[in-house]
């Protein structure tokens, strides 16, 4: 399964963030905490490489403490600021207000040798899809200001929010990039989401992910599908997975459809384990 997807809003969105991008003094990148490298888009990498950047590692609570820490580690090294929200919750709001006045505080300092007074920060929050910018947004602002959904494509165009003090986010929408050169890459963002199910054979990247499964995670994976041990191959955990599960068709054949879409689900919910 070769998996490919740019749809034609992502080039008009890429363009209208070019645009933006001198507008804005940080860039606030958001990322999957389960497969943080994959899911940072490369050009919104290049197109703010001269600005002030905090990568938030998003979905925090699916994923693993341990490996957390490592990521944060490697981000600090490069020189960013970085840390870990559910967008979901608020208790993140302080935190990343906090690391806004930390990487503008140089900008702040210049505005006010040259007499600027009350002049905003303003930091664009970009990413790729359903990686959870919308949703920041509205625990943020404290009020509804973005559409949100559990699925790539919700928000279509940039939004200006203002927030308490002298801070004003730019929503914009999800953007991939138009070629994944690294297949691997391609099957972490379709695991997360960041891709449509529907253009996608899901019980091919059911069978991928179980296989994934097994090579990070086999005693979760176990544990989650009571399974007396690991198949020798992906096709046999799945088949395995089914049979645990009762997903028999009339005619007793498994029903793959249905073990592939309950084992994305249950990942993507969290219900597996904390994995990254």
């Amino acid at each position: 399964m070769k998996i490919q997807w740019y749809p034609g809003h992502m080039t008009k969105a890429k363009r209208a963030m070019s645009d933006a991008i001198k507008l804005v003094d940080i860039i606030i990148e958001m990322a999957d905490a389960r497969a943080p490298e994959a899911t940072r888009n490369p050009e919104i990498m290049e197109l703010g490489s001269n600005k002030s950047r905090i990568i938030i590692l998003n979905k925090a609570d699916l994923s693993d403490e341990s490996a957390n820490n490592r990521w944060a580690s490697h981000y600090k090294e490069q020189g960013y600021e970085c840390m870990f929200m559910d967008s979901r919750k608020k208790n993140g709001v302080n935190a990343l207000i906090k690391a806004i006045e930390n990487v503008s505080k140089d900008k702040r300092e210049r505005d006010a040798k040259r007499g600027i007074k009350n002049r905003p920060v303003r930091a664009m929050v970009a990413g790729i899809p359903n990686v959870g910018k919308s949703t920041l947004i509205n625990s943020v602002s404290g009020r509804a200001m973005a559409k949100t959904g559990n699925k790539p494509g919700v928000t279509k165009g940039n939004q200006w929010i203002k927030l308490k003090g002298q801070v004003e986010l730019l929503d914009t929408p999800g953007i991939l990039w138009p070629k994944f050169e690294d297949q691997e890459v391609a099957l972490n963002l379709a695991f997360t989401r960041a891709i449509k199910d529907e253009i996608l054979d899901v019980e091919t990247l059911g069978l991928r992910l179980i296989e994934k499964l097994m090579e990070i995670a086999p005693d979760l994976l176990m544990e989650r599908y009571k399974l007396e041990s690991i198949g020798p191959q992906g096709i046999d955990t799945m088949e395995a997975i089914g049979r645990k599960r009762g997903f028999i068709l009339g005619n007793r054949e498994l029903d793959y459809t249905r073990i592939a879409t309950t084992v994305l689900n249950e990942f993507r919910e969290g219900k597996i384990g904390k994995i990254v």
